[in-house]
C-alpha cells in the first residue's frame, strides 16, 4: 500500500464534464443476468487461449490494456467468479495487480488472496491512468473485457464482480448506475460521482467505505453514491451510525428492509482518503486492513452454486511467536467436499454467546495482530468453501499475551518543535528526541485550529523527529504539538506549541489556490488547484501561472491546457471548466511533478488572470 503510485493516486479530482453516456452490451449480454441462474459462457469446455497477464483488446478505436489472472487450479467446466479491480488517480492495473509494497496480501484490495483461486481477477488500465468515461468509453471497455473473457473462459454470468478506490471507486459507481444487470455487487471505496452515472435506477447490491476525516472526496460524496443504492434497493432510510473523530474505528452497518438479494452496506471509520485503513493506528496498509475481509465477505454472501456440502474441520491449531499484541496459529488444512473448493479459514475467539472474528486466512496459518497484553485467548479455526459453507470447529487452543514488563514511566516531552516550508497545503514539522527508560516508539503529531482557542486532535504519527502535514487550507492558521509514546502506550507531555500561517494568492478577477494532496521523496501532487472568481462579474476564461523549483518537472495534468517555459508552468481553462459566475470555483484542475529524491521543495507563485 505505502508506495508512490498510492500516494500519487488520492489525487481523484472531482471531473464534472465527464460524460456518462455509452455503448451498451449486446442484448445476449444485458440480460438480467445478476438475478437469474448460472450459465454457462461459451468459453466453459473450451481449453483457454487467454492467459494470466497483459492483455490487449481493440476498444472505442483504441487498443487497451488489461491483466488477467486466471486460478493456478483452472478448471474449465467450473463456472468461477469474475471480479475486476479498478486503480486510482494516477495508479495503474499493475498497482493493483501486485498489491503494491504490501504485494499479494493487497492484490485486488486484498480479495486474491481471499478468494484462493476460486476467481477470475481484471485489472483494467485507464486512459491518462484515470476513469474520466468519456462518452461513455470506459463502460464499453468494460464490455468488451467482459465479451472476450466468457468467450474463452468459464465464467458463472451471475457472480460478476467490481471494486475500486477514489476515480476506481467512482468508476464502479458508474458501472453500479449502468450494468447493474450485469454486476451483482460493487465495492465503493471512498469514491464519489467522477465518471457519470446512466441511468442509476436499477437496484444491485453495494458496500461502501468512506473516511470521516476524507480531505479528498468528502464523507458526503460517499454517503451520496450510497443513498442512491439505498432508494434503488428499497432500503429503510436511516443515518447508520459512524465512529467519533479521533476513534481510529470503523462502524459498518447493514441497511434493513432491503430488496431480497440486494443488501446495502455502509461501512465509515475514522481516516483519511484510503482503501486500507487500519483501527488504532492511522496507518494506510493493505496487509492488516480490515476492508478487504468485509468486501470479500460481502462478494461471497451470492452464491449460484447447489454446494451445501462444508469442508472438513481443521486440526488443532498450534501456537507459536506469542508477544504481548500477537500470535502465530497453524494447523493441518481441511479439505473441500462440495466441489466449489476450499476458499480459506475463519479464526475465532470463544467468548460465550457470540465469538468474535479475530481474522481470516488463505492458507492454514495466521499471525493475529491488535491483541490485548496479559490476556487469555482461547480460540478455534473454521475452513470455509467457495460456496460458503463453514466446516465444524478444530478444537480449542489456549494461550495468553505477554505482559509489557510493567513499564509505567513516560518518555520525555519532544523539545524545540519547529515549522518550515509551510505552503498554501502544507508544512513540515522537526523536533528534538525524547528519551525514555525502554525506549520510544513514536511520536503522535497534534493540529488545532486557528491561533487560539480549538482543540488539539491528533492527525498522523512519525517514527522520527519529523513529519509533512499536507492538505491544508491556504491562507490558514494552525498550531502543532508533538507526544512521544513508548511500546507500553504511555505517553509524554507535549512538545512546545508551533504556530504557522499557510500561504495563498489572488491576481486580477481570480484566485489560484494549491492544495498538496500528497508527496513522496521524488514527487508531488497537486490537487486541486482551486480556481475562484473573485469579481463581480462572470468571467469566461482563466489562466494560471507558477514557478516550478529548479530540479522539478512537470510528469501530468488535467483539466487544463499546460505549457511550460523553464521553470514557469502556465496552464488555461478548457470548455467545461473556464466559465465562472461571481464567487464560483472549479476544483478540477490538478498536476503531478517529479523532484531529486530528497528536495521537499514546492511550487511557488501561483497568479490568476481572466476575461
Amino acid at each position: 500500500m505505502r508506495r508512490k503510485s498510492v500516494l500519487a493516486a488520492v489525487i481523484a479530482a472531482v471531473l464534472l464534464a465527464v460524460a456518462s453516456g455509452g455503448t451498451a452490451l449486446s442484448s445476449s449480454v444485458t440480460t438480467s443476468r445478476a438475478a437469474s441462474a448460472a450459465a454457462a459462457t461459451p468459453g466453459c469446455g473450451k481449453t483457454p487461449t487467454l492467459r494470466s497477464g497483459t492483455q490487449s483488446i481493440q476498444t472505442s478505436g483504441q487498443t487497451r490494456s488489461f491483466i488477467l489472472r486466471i486460478p493456478d487450479n483452472y478448471n474449465n467446466t467450473n463456472p468461477y467468479r469474475l471480479i475486476f479491480g479498478f486503480h486510482w488517480l494516477g495508479g495503474t492495473a499493475n498497482d493493483v495487480d501486485s498489491g503494491g509494497s504490501s504485494g499479494f496480501t493487497w492484490s485486488y484490495y486484498g480479495l486474491r488472496q481471499l478468494a484462493n483461486n476460486t476467481a477470475i481477477f481484471v485489472a483494467p488500465q485507464g486512459l491518462n491512468n484515470g476513469w474520466a468515461n468519456s462518452g461513455g468509453q470506459d463502460l464499453t471497455f468494460v464490455d468488451d473485457m467482459i465479451r472476450l473473457i466468457e468467450a474463452d473462459l468459464c465464467v458463472d454470468t451471475t457472480q460478476v464482480f467490481a471494486g475500486g478506490f477514489s476515480y476506481g471507486g467512482g468508476m464502479s459507481y458508474a458501472l453500479a448506475c449502468a450494468r447493474a444487470t450485469v454486476f451483482r455487487a460493487v465495492a465503493v471505496y471512498s469514491g464519489a460521482q467522477l465518471s457519470g452515472c446512466s441511468g442509476g435506477t436499477q437496484p444491485i447490491a453495494y458496500i461502501g467505505f468512506h473516511g470521516l476525516r476524507d480531505n479528498v472526496l468528502n464523507i458526503s460524496q460517499g454517503r451520496s453514491l450510497r443513498d442512491t443504492f439505498v432508494r434503488n434497493n428499497g432500503c429503510t432510510s436511516q443515518n447508520p451510525p459512524e465512529p467519533a473523530q479521533g476513534s481510529l474505528t470503523h462502524v459498518v452497518t447493514a441497511y434493513s428492509g432491503c430488496r431480497s438479494g440486494y443488501p446495502v452496506v455502509w461501512a465509515a471509520f475514522d481516516g483519511g482518503h484510503t482503501p486500507g485503513p487500519v483501527d488504532g493506528s492511522t496507518a494506510d496498509d493493505g496487509a492488516r486492513t480490515w476492508t478487504k475481509a468485509v468486501v470479500w465477505n460481502f462478494f461471497n454472501q451470492f452464491q449460484s452454486t447447489n454446494d451445501t456440502t462444508p469442508p472438513t474441520s481443521p486440526g488443532t491449531p498450534a501456537v507459536s511467536n506469542v508477544t504481548a499484541t500477537s500470535a502465530t496459529l497453524t494447523w493441518t488444512a481441511s479439505t473441500d467436499q462440495g466441489g466449489s473448493g476450499l476458499a480459506g479459514y475463519n479464526v475465532y475467539r470463544e467468548q460465550g454467546a457470540t465469538d468474535p472474528l479475530l481474522g481470516q486466512s488463505a492458507t492454514n496459518s495466521i499471525t493475529l495482530t491488535g491483541l490485548t497484553a496479559d490476556t487469555e485467548y482461547q480460540v478455534y479455526v473454521r475452513a470455509r468453501d467457495g460456496a460458503g459453507n463453514l466446516s465444524a470447529n478444530s478444537a480449542f487452543v489456549t494461550f495468553t499475551t505477554t505482559s509489557t514488563g510493567g513499564d509505567t514511566t513516560p518518555p520525555t516531552a519532544p523539545g524545540g518543535l519547529a515549522a518550515s516550508g509551510t505552503t498554501a497545503g502544507g508544512t513540515n514539522l522537526s523536533w528534538a528526541a525524547s528519551t525514555d527508560d525502554v525506549g520510544v516508539a513514536g511520536y503522535d503529531i497534534l493540529r488545532a485550529p486557528g491561533a487560539t482557542g480549538g482543540t488539539f486532535a491528533q492527525v498522523g504519527t512519525s517514527a522520527t523527529t519529523s513529519y509533512n502535514d499536507t492538505g491544508l487550507t491556504p491562507s490558514t492558521t494552525y498550531r502543532y504539538q508533538v507526544r512521544a509514546r513508548d511500546a507500553a502506550g504511555n505517553l509524554s507531555p507535549v512538545s512546545n506549541t508551533v504556530q504557522v500561517t499557510t500561504s495563498g494568492t489572488t491576481t486580477g478577477a481570480c484566485s489560484a489556490t494549491p492544495t498538496v494532496q500528497s508527496q513522496w521523496g521524488t514527487g508531488y501532487v497537486i490537487q486541486p488547484l482551486t480556481i475562484t472568481n473573485t469579481s463581480t462579474s462572470t468571467i469566461t476564461n482563466w489562466t494560471v501561472t507558477f514557478t516550478l523549483p529548479a530540479g522539478h518537472t512537470l510528469t501530468g495534468s488535467w483539466n487544463a491546457t499546460v505549457t511550460t517555459s523553464g521553470q514557469t508552468v502556465t496552464a488555461k481553462s478548457v470548455s467545461h471548466n473556464g466559465t465562472l459566475a461571481p464567487g464560483a470555483g472549479t476544483t478540477s484542475f490538478g498536476f503531478q511533478a517529479s523532484r531529486p529524491d530528497g528536495n521537499t521543495a514546492l511550487p511557488s507563485g501561483y497568479t490568476c488572470t481572466s476575461a
